[in-house]
């Protein structure tokens, strides 16, 4: 039997390790959410329980000499444990389902149920003066367990086994950090557990529950990486898990996303030029309705503010406040600045299914009606369109939904030149989709590789036949996904379709846009000489329409630029379009670069081209994107006739 020395020395150490945690947590001020209130009150149990033991330690020795007092004392100090200690590993579960957003709400009956082992072991533990059921001192003052010690422990064991299944259920919405953390609290308790379940006398139990909440201290109760510091909320990663974490545990919430949609120019007139102006100037109005750590900030214009357990009355009224309040307009420092928000209030599950949802509608354009500037119910529909749409596209490849159109390009004396490829998307259940709407879904959702992969595999095979060169097509243009160019083994993988079906590589002219290449010009640079060496041709497509630096994008050594439709158009409508279209012609030119004109419709148009003297025509005077059978169809009655020209 160990001595009591042992015991005096762990206890004295697992009160150390309780109080330092306590301090620290309360000089950081970590107790506004109810999860750090329910981490404070674990900690006040097992300083309870190491101050029981300590006690214990020093009176027990007495007890051979039958002291009375010291008897009493002793059982007074093994009463308050058993009452105390019988908590903790419900606490735990409770501790755990709200960092894994189940709610704890006992109005919850599921939860009431759950709740109910707990109520009759503790019951149990505070009766025991009277039942002995728990635990008893024999008449050689001796301590003796009793079959409620083992129902406590069975129940502990209960209660731990459901918060391992909790925390199975969130493990994906989990940050790395909390896993770590709550594998080590779980190991280390584990142990301490057994050991004094197998020897009453080896009292390292609550030692091991100090030691393991010291890690969750420092990994779950620190959120660092939870938080934008320059914003003073949450951050986007925060708000994906958190949301992630509702949805598997079927926690039912409205999210009310405030988007800001003059922030540039708010931000312009601040003069600043920081991501933090917008906050700094509303940011004590959201404190003042909802508490700051249910405040996210996914993007710099963009606030997010979760509502648990709200009435659909509660929710109406802070919106018609908060609608309210940005009608007048703001101080800031010696400005007095009108902000244009956009609200909308989205039930989660009900409106919005997934964490893919959620930022689809963060990060997205959201078309409103004039005037307009709260949507909720119906006027979310387009949420739920996204979700329609993201289904259609995982199928399609099984479906064979997906199709390849084409485009031609003709000199600008009317012989047919090449041809652009379009993909196209007929679902069963949808009907036509049109890749404005079903990209940026792939790209989400990572299918837009194997998508731009298809349309390569398609090109190929059509030139494989031979009927391009037949009808004298130089080239056919191929669109890229810079998400594609970025990847890893990208020219590896082109090369490997194209080889497979032995096609000219100069037969295939792949598109980049204007705006994607100036995000990391110097890489697709790189992409652009290893592809340009292998024989492959390169367009600059929708030229004018991006922000890149215009000596950036022609570094990037490009063998067509096609200036996009909007330009053509404005120059028929005003001297000033005219300008501009004709400087960017010329500049084009001096770079030595072949010029496309896409978007031309009208007789009038290709004349004003002939006078610049472009090189190629694209657009709907010549013909709408159309399935490679009536493409074909197009070339060949084109080469029989010949196209008519001025």
């Amino acid at each position: 039997m160990l001595n009591q020395s042992f015991a005096l020395g762990v206890g004295i150490s697992s009160m150390l390790i309780c109080v330092v945690n306590l301090i620290y947590t309360l000089i950081l001020k970590r107790t506004d959410k109810l999860q750090n209130r329910l981490f404070v009150a674990i900690l006040c149990i097992l300083l309870i329980n190491s101050l029981t033991n300590i006690f214990s330690s020093i009176y027990s020795s007495e007890l051979h000499a039958s002291d009375g007092i010291a008897s009493f004392a002793v059982q007074g100090a093994r009463y308050l444990y058993f009452a105390t200690h019988t908590a903790l590993c419900p606490f735990f579960f409770y501790y755990v389902s709200n960092v894994s957003f189940i709610s704890t709400r006992l109005a919850n009956r599921r939860f009431l149920l759950l709740s109910l082992p707990f109520f009759f072991t503790e019951l149990l533990a505070i009766t025991n003066p009277l039942t002995h059921f728990v635990w008893k001192i024999d008449t050689d003052m001796q301590f003796q367990r009793n079959w409620g010690e083992f129902l406590i422990y069975i129940v502990a064991l209960f209660y731990y086994v459901l918060s391992m299944i909790v925390i199975g259920r969130t493990w994906q919405f989990i940050s790395k950090k909390r896993r770590t953390a709550l594998i080590f609290f779980i190991t280390i308790v584990s142990i301490g557990i057994i050991v004094q379940l197998i020897n009453k006398y080896i009292k390292v139990e609550v030692l091991a529950e100090a030691v393991g909440f010291t890690g969750v201290m420092m990994s779950v109760e620190n959120e660092d990486d939870r938080m934008d510091f320059g914003m003073g909320f949450y951050n986007r990663t925060a708000l994906g898990l958190d949301i992630g974490g509702c949805l598997q545990n079927e926690r039912k919430l409205h999210i009310l996303m405030i988007r800001i949609q003059n922030y540039d120019l708010v931000n312009r007139l601040a003069g600043e030029g920081e991501a933090s102006t917008v906050t700094d100037i509303i940011s004590d109005h959201l404190t003042s309705i909802v508490k700051r750590y249910y405040i996210y900030v996914p993007d710099k214009n963009t606030f997010i503010l979760t509502l648990y357990d709200k009435s659909e009355e509660y929710v109406d009224t802070l919106v018609g406040e908060i609608k309210k309040r940005f009608e007048e307009p703001w101080d800031y420092k010696e400005y007095s600045i009108q902000l244009d928000a956009l609200i909308v209030l989205a039930e989660i599950p009900k409106q919005i299914r997934s964490t893919a949802e959620l930022f689809y509608m963060i990060d997205n354009p959201i078309r409103t009606k004039e005037g307009k500037n709260v949507l909720r119910g119906d006027d979310l529909s387009f949420i739920m369109r996204r979700q329609a749409v993201e289904d259609a596209v995982s199928r399609g490849f099984a479906e064979n939904s997906y199709e390849v159109y084409y485009q031609p390009t003709y000199h600008l004396n009317g012989k047919l030149h090449g041809a652009e490829a379009l993909i196209r998307m007929h679902d069963k259940e949808l009907g036509n989709l049109y890749p404005d709407e079903f990209i940026p879904i792939a790209e989400q959702s990572g299918l837009i590789d194997d998508i731009d992969e298809f349309v390569l595999d398609q090109v190929c095979r059509f030139l494989k036949t031979g009927i391009p060169a037949k009808y004298g097509i130089d080239n056919i243009n191929v669109n890229l996904s810079v998400l594609q160019c970025m990847r890893p083994g990208f020219v590896e993988s082109i090369k490997e379709i194209v080889n497979r079906y032995s096609v000219d590589r100069r037969k295939i002219n792949f598109e980049i846009t204007e705006s994607i290449a100036a995000d990391d010009y110097e890489t697709l640079s790189g992409v652009i000489r290893e592809l340009k060496k292998e024989g492959f041709l390169f367009s600059m497509d929708d030229y004018g329409t991006g922000y890149s630096n215009v000596s950036a994008v022609f570094s990037l050594n490009l063998d067509v630029i096609k200036i996009d439709k909007s330009i053509l158009w404005g120059a028929e409508k005003s001297a000033m379009g005219k300008v501009i279209l004709e400087n960017t012609i010329r500049m084009i030119k001096q770079m030595k670069k072949k010029i496309l004109v896409e978007g031309v419709e009208t007789e009038s148009q290709i004349r004003l081209l002939e006078e610049m003297k472009v090189d190629y025509l694209q657009g709907f005077y010549f013909s709408k994107p159309v399935p490679k059978s009536d493409f074909v169809k197009l070339i060949a009655k084109e080469n029989m006739f010949g196209r008519k020209t001025d």
